[in-house]
């Protein structure tokens, strides 16, 4: 059996509209917070006939002759880039690449300079540790929680008499969370996993 599908035409140019009105919507919040992946085509690299063009001060000039794109360009001493090849016809807009690329790379770097890796920090404890020990320990926590990093609490029970003393370390656990309780939130309490008793600890988060 065969199918015929049939394409409507109207229907298609529709849609081509309201995505380019669309993509003008949103292209200067895509220019300002995504990071540029791949290269972007230029000026003799953009080999389609026809575009649809942005001129530099963000006026929509609708679609033009890439050849009189390429000349509106040279004339501002810009470079004519393709920012959405996959439209049709794919966008191109006027702009100094060389500007938009070196203001791209210092939004990146200043993104990750302020962001913060969170890393997961473990503290052990035993089921017969003292109280020297626990404090020790505690101050470790929190220097790893005012970081902003989580923290592992955990306990192994190393032999079959341990096993018996859960309880007891499920205590001992509860009181070190409390210790620091101003500096984080309990994550998962304690629960057994084999042979170790553990306990997640978050950051608190500070208001500002």
């Amino acid at each position: 059996m065969r199918i015929e599908l049939h394409v409507h035409r109207p229907k298609q140019r529709l849609c081509e509209r309201a995505f380019a009105r669309l993509f003008f919507i949103l292209f200067p919040l895509l220019e300002r917070r995504c990071s540029i992946i791949n290269e972007l085509m230029i000026n003799d690299e953009i080999r389609d006939k026809e575009i649809r063009l942005i001129d530099s001060d963000g006026t929509q000039l609708g679609i033009v002759q890439t050849k009189e794109a390429q000349r509106m360009a040279d004339e501002k001493q810009l470079d004519l880039v393709k920012i959405a090849p996959a439209a049709k016809p794919p966008v191109c807009k006027i702009m100094d690449y060389s500007k938009f690329k070196f203001e791209q790379a210092k939004k990146e770097k200043e993104a990750r300079r302020k962001q913060k890796i969170i890393e997961m920090k473990e503290i052990r404890l035993s089921p017969n540790i003292d109280t020297h020990d626990v404090n020790v320990r505690v101050k470790q926590a929190l220097e790893f929680l005012k970081s902003g990093d989580k923290v592992k609490v955990s306990i192994r029970f190393r032999y079959g008499r341990e096993m018996g003393r859960q309880g007891a370390a499920q205590i001992i656990m509860l009181d070190f969370a409390k210790s620091v309780d101003e500096f984080s939130t309990i994550d998962r309490p304690p629960k057994m996993e084999g042979r170790n008793m553990i306990m997640f600890l978050n950051p608190r988060k500070t208001t500002t």
